[in-house]
């Protein structure tokens, strides 16, 4: 029953998603069910079907577009301000995610934390370079991690308190 279901969220996402991009056009139908089709079968073989718990996504989306926009501002006063205050480097954090879904999502979120790049995804460590070594990082990663893995609707462990 799960499966039917995913198959049916794909379905109805990929045709709202070509009813938006040909703007509601009832012609373009005979080349939209296709693609519609091949696009959600693809998308089956190629990302298992996952938990999403909406409310979450409701609570993710601000927190998303607060952070794109600091890191935003961040980044341009570090590069315009005439002191260049840019003490870059590279850390590796340990991923509580298992591999899969969230875990890529998590890694392609990371960078709307200010001043922050995922670089590499590997075996239990998202690698980040980072523009300076901020001392509230790591628990701003954990937050992430957590966010992540609640709108995924998955539980974590508690964070080890390693050193970054």
């Amino acid at each position: 029953m799960a499966m039917w279901q995913s198959v049916l969220r794909r379905v109805l996402l990929f045709a709202i998603t070509w009813w938006i991009l040909v703007e509601g056009e009832v012609r373009s139908w005979w080349f939209g069910v296709p693609v519609v089709l091949v696009a959600a079968t693809a998308s089956l073989v190629l990302v298992s079907p996952t938990t999403l718990v909406w409310f979450e996504l409701a609570r993710f989306v601000p927190f998303f577009l607060v952070r794109s926009f600091a890191g935003g501002v961040d980044v341009a006063w570090r590069a315009l301000h005439p002191g260049m205050p840019i003490e870059p480097h590279m850390i590796e954090y340990p991923t509580r995610l298992r591999p899969g879904l969230p875990l890529v999502f998590l890694a392609n979120t990371v960078s709307l934390l200010p001043g922050t790049l995922s670089v590499a995804l590997n075996t239990g460590f998202l690698n980040v370079h980072v523009l300076s070594g901020r001392r509230e990082l790591q628990s701003e990663l954990e937050s992430l991690e957590d966010r992540v893995a609640a709108l995924f609707g998955i539980t974590l462990p508690v964070p080890s308190r390693g050193v970054i």
